[in-house]
């Protein structure tokens, strides 16, 4: 199973940088090899939690290919690489000493210090892959609602696509009822280092960096999520509804965002128009998606791989799609290594 997810994620990753091969420098071969890496790590550590397959797969994928990971990877190609060697840190944690808790919480804290000598080692060789600077400001946090916006404004986009934050929600509620800490521990504390300014400043860490952490986290319980919106059954009919009138809100949203920008005066704001249409047009399709599946639950209808499939396609058209686009946008703009000092 591992090796056709990996054939899966290496195949998108070419599709996704072929177009651009010819302008690649000497480092930026990694830009797809990191893909790849970050998506196979993603989909090994949620086989910890995931049972299925198909749930694993898009896990790895969501993290591997999110719009977060897109983002690092226009710092600059190491920065990817540091994205992708944490969940493969995590793993002896998760899977070589699950029976000794304190020694796997030990151990939990190597991709933490990872990501401390990362940038002591990249400082002292005058190598600045992420900057420091920034701040990550609570403006930010519009691009969980509209990561290609976020992406095109050059905002780090730390959000997820669109039809996958439906199982996220279910996700957390699985995990929370299951008292599973561990996940929720590791991406808390990704988030509260994100705003320790002081302690940041004081390693010489970038904040955004340890969002890495979070957003592995998020996308594994997206990979529950998906697992629980496959098994569920009619008792738990009524959080599929309230997850499918969630996303609906938030096609709407989006949707009179589009307008609004599209009333700008002289047409200014008809290119963030025309990309809120389009994140509107996913959270649409995830409706619907979890609509349907809602249905086969309140008419107590199995059909697991029917269900698999409808989540699947939805989420691999969003994907795509949406990932096509933020490389485009990159490269569009300025070749990632062309900002690099």
């Amino acid at each position: 199973m591992f090796v056709a997810a990996a054939v899966v994620y290496a195949a998108f990753a070419v599709y996704l940088y072929q177009p651009y091969f010819e302008k690649f420098r000497t480092y930026d071969i990694l830009l797809p090899v990191n893909l790849l890496l970050a998506s196979a790590g993603g989909y090994i550590l949620s086989r910890r939690w995931v049972s299925g397959f198909v749930e694993s797969l898009l896990a790895g994928a969501i993290y591997g290919f999110g719009p977060f990971a897109l983002y690092l990877t226009r710092c600059h190609p190491t920065a990817g690489l540091l994205a992708a060697s944490v969940p493969w840190l995590f793993c002896p944690a998760v899977f070589a000493f699950k029976n000794k808790k304190w020694l796997s919480a030990l151990l939990a804290t190597l991709p933490f210090l990872a990501i401390v000598l990362f940038f002591y080692v990249t400082v002292h060789l005058h190598s600045f892959a992420v900057s420091i600077r920034p701040r990550f400001e609570p403006s930010h946090f519009y691009s969980l609602l509209s990561p290609l916006v976020a992406t095109k404004h050059q905002t780090p986009a730390i959000g997820f696509y669109h039809v996958p934050i439906a199982a996220l929600i279910m996700g957390f509620a699985l995990l929370i009822k299951a008292r599973r800490l561990g996940i929720m521990a590791a991406l808390a504390f990704g988030i509260i280092l994100t705003f320790c300014d002081p302690l940041n400043d004081a390693l010489g860490v970038s904040p955004i960096i340890w969002l890495t952490i979070s957003m592995l986290c998020c996308s594994i319980v997206i990979g529950v999520g998906l697992q629980g919106l496959v098994w569920a059954g009619y008792a738990d009919r009524m959080w599929i509804l309230a997850t499918a009138i969630f996303t609906a809100i938030l096609a709407i949203v989006t949707l009179f965002l589009a307008i609004k920008y599209f009333q700008t005066f002289l047409g200014l704001g008809s290119g963030y128009a025309r990309l809120f249409a389009e994140e509107a047009k996913y959270y649409l399709l995830g409706t619907c998606a979890v609509g349907l599946i809602f249905f086969f639950t309140h008419l107590k209808l199995r059909m697991l791989l029917l269900r698999e499939a409808v989540l699947f396609a939805a989420i691999a058209l969003d994907m795509f799609l949406g990932a096509t686009d933020i490389i485009d946008m990159f490269f569009g703009a300025t070749f990632i290594t062309d900002k690099i000092i």
